[in-house]
């Protein structure tokens, strides 16, 4: 695990013992740290060795050093994040104690990657690519395992983390070697005093950098623009390139794939590796689970999960990648919009809605396309199944959460899944 001398002796409040909780307990334990941990959940609780447990609730917490609470705890509203401003103590996530631990491992790079849509991609193929390249690499963040629950990389290794808004506030002495905005839309503003704080939270990445570091910014939305100019001219700019030919990689098909290839080629340049060995990492890359992810060819008829693109803003590029389209979609709206669809629905053949938004997402699109209501995933699959003819796509795309149905978008993929083998 990755751990810092800097701890020993400190003492430390720990809310939240999922994952990156629990492995964060882990290393502080570990560097000689003073840790006092709860989490709601009791079965999280148990077998934590070295650490005590309270509620944190009940504690005073102006002797800690630092509250260290999991990105889901929404820091504008819990009682907790009040008490420890109140107290003066830092609140601070496992991205913030990596970052205080850096100094002690041996010398590498750290790649960061945030944005509202792609950033698991872009991650993801960076990873890739420096696989190819023969680096010692690691990815962790947003996805993947917990960083502080990793063995640290020998010399020479890179860090890519995908990094969201929340653990970026979580997170003061990140200095990411090459950090990376792909672009910003509504998303998550019940955490935020609208969207302007929204995008503050996404430029904070930069604002931590020193000067020197690479600063990669994607200028398909007015947002990202603008704090790209704040940067005074030490940006780099990408954005989806029309004249990328993307057919050479498999897996990163459709505009918002173009832009997450240009922003990943851009961040490994930055890091020194061979044109050549990008390319073939491009190529042989297999893309992420339930993001754009071909479950089957029946009949002349591909199917495609995107049950990740969880908002209109993500589910847009994927209509775009294909010009005859079946389009499964609904769940729990994030708003009762699908304006940034309504540019790609000449691809749409039929929409199938689905869960809570279907009703809504059904009265937005009738006016354009032919739609069926259908309330749920299994029935929308045997009626794309019997409508859709060779050479379509069936796509799973909802722009939606999948809380309604569903434990969470992983549960909604697989379900698609088995619903699709179903039918062989």
């Amino acid at each position: 695990m990755i751990v810092a001398r800097a701890w020993a002796g400190k003492r430390f409040a720990v809310l939240g013992l999922a994952r990156s909780g629990a492995a964060t307990v882990a290393a502080l334990v570990t560097a000689g740290a003073d840790v006092v941990a709860w989490d709601s959940d009791a079965t999280r609780r148990e077998g934590l060795d070295g650490v005590a447990i309270a509620d944190l609730d009940t504690l005073d917490l102006a002797g800690f050093d630092a509250l260290v609470v999991s990105p889901g705890v929404p820091l504008n509203t819990h009682p907790l994040a009040a008490k420890a401003r109140a107290a003066g103590v830092p609140i601070v996530g496992d991205i913030e104690l990596f970052a205080q631990a850096r100094a002690e491992l041996p010398p590498h790079k750290v790649v960061g990657i945030t944005g509202t849509n792609g950033k698991s991609t872009t991650t993801a193929l960076v990873r890739h690519i420096c696989e190819a390249a023969g680096l010692p690499v690691l990815m962790g963040g947003n996805i993947g395992l917990p960083i502080l629950g990793q063995k640290p990389l020998p010399v020479g290794g890179v860090y890519v983390l995908e990094l969201s808004s929340y653990q970026i506030d979580l997170t003061s002495s990140l200095d990411c070697d090459v950090a990376m905005l792909l672009n910003i839309t509504p998303d998550h503003l019940d955490r935020y005093d609208g969207f302007d704080a929204y995008a503050a939270s996404k430029a904070r990445l930069f604002a931590m950098q020193s000067d020197g570091n690479v600063a990669i910014v994607g200028t398909g939305d007015a947002a990202s623009r603008q704090i790209a100019d704040s940067l005074a001219g030490r940006a780099t700019l990408i954005d989806a390139d029309p004249a990328l030919d993307q057919s050479r990689w498999p897996a990163l098909q459709g505009p918002h794939n173009a832009q997450n290839a240009a922003a990943a080629i851009t961040a490994a340049r930055a890091l020194g590796i061979d044109c050549d060995v990008i390319e073939q990492a491009l190529a042989s890359f297999t893309g992420l689970p339930h993001r754009m992810e071909r479950v089957a060819t029946l009949g002349g008829v591909t199917w495609y999960d995107d049950s990740k693109a969880t908002n209109p803003e993500s589910t847009a590029p994927a209509l775009a990648a294909f010009p005859r389209v079946h389009w499964i979609l609904g769940g729990r709206a994030k708003g009762d919009d699908l304006d940034a669809c309504l540019p790609h629905l000449g691809h749409v053949a039929r929409a199938y809605t689905i869960g809570e938004a279907g009703p809504r997402f059904a009265e937005v699109l009738r006016p354009h396309v032919p739609v069926a209501e259908v309330e749920t995933l299994e029935r929308a699959v045997k009626l794309a199944a019997q409508e859709a003819v060779r050479g379509d796509v069936v796509l799973l795309s909802p722009a939606a959460a999948s809380f309604d149905q569903f434990r969470d978008y992983e549960h909604r993929g697989r379900a698609f899944r088995e619903a699709v083998e179903a039918l062989a």
